[in-house]
């Protein structure tokens, strides 16, 4: 696991340059470090050394030097392709999975990317006909962004090394603000960084001669099959274990993150690893918010090392600048930063630790997803008559009944974004200022595309589809990398994983969601070997309590120093957002999700446009 970043053209001080925008990114890389410079291209590189620790040093060059590569992730079939590759006739210097990009490049050209499995971010630089080829994995594990400024093409691992290029504008992109209020992530290809971009997951591309040509590789095609529950079951318990097994690859030890769901504590079982881990947190509430004793209990079960740790609200909110930092972009989602002290406990002792993310998006997990199949007598009525009282419920005060009525008078299509929703387009554009804000697209219209891409699914597969295109990378998978790789920890993700996903796209809907519970199959898989209270359990993922804090003096007083400051009356209406979170402390409703959001973005703010030079 590592960290990239480069450019093309001339600048004067190419090296020196390159140098410091390496330096941005020691965290991915602390072991070693890397660099290729020409009058083509400059090529930096931040090495974590997991898979030939003495010769899998980068940039790489293929035999003849015509090719160099940097790369970020792992490829867990390197050994097969590898094998092939010999057979081909193509000889290999080392050992490293790295090495099995360049030959298979110069094998199979761009069809390379559809043979790996495994997560990756990678550039090849043919020093021949100056091209650059790179991809990004199906998923969007691994990171990658990209720039053209001043004639030069800017890419790498984290947006935060090309503040360092002489050609790189800082510039706030107001519209994301605008999409982030409702997504709680940057749900497009655009960054908040102004004319920076992400390559989608599942895409790679050619620059040439200043020309980017882009395509997809692959896309996520439900077609369910038949067949009962006990035999989707069998298949999957095969497929995580196999999958476990490919992912646990590695020349130093593995470790596992544990929560007390399910998703966690099936890849601990599975990987059968030495040393398990746990955050939880100090609350007024006692437990609610501390999964440690769950967790402990689990591990004794398995009979494996549970080493955890209880994280103070002090802690919690006096590392939060410096993690929005690491996101490059704002995330609100209070479990980052869980997930930023569980992946800095667990470097203490280990190098890799493997996670349960993606298991909700692919298997049906999320609660939600029971909705389109939980029917209610209100249900009966028409829906022309239910879309009635709900565009007359949409004017009065948001409450739990009447959001109710409204959600039940919008198709699928309409009412579901991702697993969050934060500010309703009405919502957000009564506390912006910026008139470019306003006037961003609605969240419905950013999701039509993948929707159009489903339009024959039934409901909850539109569902998965979507999470699977949007909340997977914008949230779940930044927080991921970007928690983890800040205190120099590789994350594996083996729910994320071609062959599950293969195996996924077929499993019926009766075996995935029911009005009694969720990801039936993998449940069903995890109780051959887990206990069944475990592999019933609901989903809790680290649980902040955000809510409470927010009421208590200290916190209140934080955030509203934030929400009255300057910076924060170029965005908005200084005093709907002091209101609102009045009205969280009053008891009277709880918006703290809302108030996450603004204040959220106001950290990252002031990190990247205040404090940074």
């Amino acid at each position: 696991m590592c960290g990239f970043t480069g450019f093309t053209n001339t600048i004067g001080d190419n090296g020196t340059v390159l140098e410091k925008m390496m330096n941005r990114i020691i965290h991915r890389g602390p072991d070693s470090a890397g660099k290729y410079v020409d009058n083509d291209i400059a090529l930096g590189f931040r090495r974590l050394s997991i898979i030939d620790l003495a010769e899998g040093d980068q940039p790489m060059f293929n035999e003849d030097k015509s090719l160099v590569l940097v790369f970020n992730g792992e490829i867990y079939n390197f050994k097969e392709l590898k094998a092939q590759l010999i057979k081909e006739g193509h000889t290999f210097a080392n050992n490293s999975d790295s090495e099995v990009l360049l030959h298979g490049y110069e094998q199979w050209g761009k069809e390379l990317v559809k043979k790996l499995r495994g997560m990756f971010a990678f550039v090849i630089f043919d020093r021949k006909d100056k091209s650059i080829f790179a991809a990004r994995d199906m998923f969007g594990i691994k990171p990658f962004y990209y720039t053209f400024m001043e004639g030069s093409f800017i890419f790498g691992s984290e947006i935060k090394s090309f503040l360092d290029h002489p050609s790189f504008k800082k510039e706030l992109n107001e519209e994301a603000l605008a999409h982030y209020l409702s997504f709680q992530y940057s749900p497009t290809e655009e960054t908040f960084f102004k004319n920076v971009f992400k390559l989608p997951p599942a895409h790679c591309f050619t620059y040439k001669n200043g020309e980017m040509v882009k395509e997809r590789y692959f896309r996520p095609d439900f077609n369910e099959k038949d067949g009962v529950l006990e035999y989707y079951a069998d298949l999957t318990d095969a497929a995580v274990r196999e999958s476990v097994k490919a992912h646990k690859i590695a020349d130093v030890e593995v470790g596992s993150f544990l929560s007390s769901g399910i998703d966690s504590s099936y890849i601990a079982e599975a990987a059968q690893v030495d040393k398990t881990f746990t955050v939880g947190f100090e609350s007024p509430d006692g437990d609610r918010y501390n999964e440690i004793h769950f967790a402990k209990q689990f591990a004794d079960t398995i009979k494996v090392e549970n080493i955890s740790k209880v994280i103070t609200p002090e802690e919690y909110w006096n590392t939060f600048p410096e993690i929005q930092y690491h996101m490059d972009e704002p995330l609100a989602d209070p479990a980052a930063i869980a997930l930023y002290f569980v992946s800095k406990l667990a470097s203490e002792h280990v190098k890799v630790v493997m996670s349960g993310e993606g298991a909700d998006e692919l298997f049906g997990g999320y609660r939600i997803y029971q909705e389109p199949i939980t029917l209610t007598a209100y249900d009966k009525i028409p829906f022309a008559i239910r879309r009635i009282i709900g565009k007359i419920c949409s004017v009065l005060p948001q409450k739990h009944g009447i959001n109710y009525l409204v959600r039940r008078g919008k198709t699928i299509e309409e009412r579901f974004i991702g697993n969050a929703n934060i500010f309703s387009v009405k919502q957000r554009n009564k506390i912006l200022k910026s008139e470019i804000a306003k006037k961003a697209v609605t969240p419905a219209e950013l999701c039509s595309k993948f929707y159009k891409e489903v339009n024959d699914k039934d409901d909850i597969t539109k569902m998965q589809y979507l999470d699977i295109n949007m909340w997977l990378m914008g949230d779940i998978l930044l927080k991921a990398d970007k928690t983890s790789m800040a205190n120099s920890l590789e994350l594996r993700v083996p729910f994320l994983d071609k062959h599950i996903m293969e195996l996924a796209e077929t499993i019926p809907l009766k075996c995935r969601v029911s009005t009694i519970t969720t990801k039936l199959a993998l449940r069903k898989a995890a109780e051959k070997t887990l206990p069944k209270r475990t592999a019933d359990k609901d989903k809790l993922g680290f649980p902040v309590p955000i809510r409470v804090w927010l009421k208590e003096e200290q916190y209140y007083n934080r955030v509203k120093t934030a929400f009255t400051s300057d910076y924060a009356e170029k965005f908005f209406d200084t005093s709907a957002l002091v209101a609102l979170l009045d009205l969280h402390k009053s008891g009277k409703e709880d918006v703290s999700r809302k108030i996450w959001t603004v204040y959220t973005f106001l950290v990252w703010y002031e990190r990247f446009f205040i404090k940074e030079s």
